[in-house]
């Protein structure tokens, strides 16, 4: 497996701002293992540094994260890696759906979960492609600045799967949206998500890096324990509406997709990889603009 020497999270402090990049340009910044525990490596030293007031999450490159490593050549499911958000057991040498459950309550649900209780802020910058796996890194942080280029997107129901396994959807964009988003695979825009409120700010490709880092400066400023009591409150309230209870009953269902796809078929993306779902993507995309164009 060939390996790149660059740290796929990289890493810096600039006053009191810490800023996380995903580090992975050339393959949109798919998440494999080594880079979701270099992710939480990145988060926890933050969480450390007592310098650090607030983060800006990042992607190197076009595209924020095109989703989770499905096909690049550093794909890594089959390897163990050190667990940090759970104390399930090693997936690797299980069989079946045992070891799709095991490593996807550490890697996926649990590690978004232990993310999302950071007691410091979090703005995410996204720009490009947010897609699927992309969208649990940008859900989980408190808040998104998008550039104007940028576009959202859960296709997963084309693998037969109801969405990704950090189901945040009807609590991001409401029920009805959720329900079209995930039925249709369709993009969202920036624009749109603004409109929607799941993103604060949409500002030009060239001013995302200054625009989020400007918001974490600035936020930086407020008291430190005041913006983590703060932060515990609204995640409060947003389990209070049954995001918490949410995510464990959705996660139960998409692994029963996978293990239905893996009874019935090739395997247990129902026989998709990242170039088809690409692929079936750009003809969704374009099945709409030549809808938009005749009306």
């Amino acid at each position: 497996m060939p390996q790149d020497s660059s740290p796929v999270v990289t890493y810096e402090r600039v006053g009191a701002v810490a800023r996380l990049t995903l580090n992975r340009p050339e393959y949109r910044n798919a998440q494999n293992s080594a880079m979701t525990y270099a992710l939480d490596a990145a988060f926890q030293r933050a969480a450390d540094d007592d310098e650090v007031r607030a983060l800006v999450l990042a992607g190197a490159g076009k595209h924020f994260s095109a989703g989770h490593d499905i096909g690049t050549p550093g794909r890594d499911a089959h390897l163990s890696f050190p667990r940090k958000a759970g104390l399930w057991w090693d997936h690797v040498g299980q069989d079946g759906e045992e070891s799709r459950y095991a490593r996807e309550s550490e890697v996926y649900l649990g590690m978004c979960r232990r993310w999302r209780e950071l007691p410091k802020p979090v703005v995410c910058a996204v720009q490009g492609a947010c897609i699927a796996g992309g969208l649990m890194l940008a859900w989980v942080c408190d808040l998104i600045v998008a550039s104007d280029d940028a576009f959202f997107a859960d296709p997963v129901v084309r693998m037969g799967i109801p969405g990704v396994e950090y189901f945040a959807h009807p609590w991001v964009m409401g029920p009805r949206l959720a329900k079209e988003f995930l039925y249709t695979g369709d993009r969202m825009s920036a624009q749109r998500a603004f409109e929607i409120g799941m993103v604060n700010r949409v500002v030009p490709r060239d001013r995302l890096a200054a625009e989020a880092r400007e918001l974490a400066e600035r936020i930086a400023r407020m008291p430190r324990f005041g913006l983590a009591l703060t932060k515990r409150a609204v995640n409060q309230a947003e389990d209070l509406m049954g995001l918490h209870s949410g995510l464990d009953s959705v996660f139960g269902l998409h692994h029963v997709a996978h293990a239905h796809n893996a009874e019935t078929g090739a395997d247990p993306l129902g026989g998709m990889n990242a170039r088809s779902m690409r692929d079936a993507g750009r003809a969704a995309a374009g099945d709409t603009a030549d809808r938009e164009e005749k009306e």
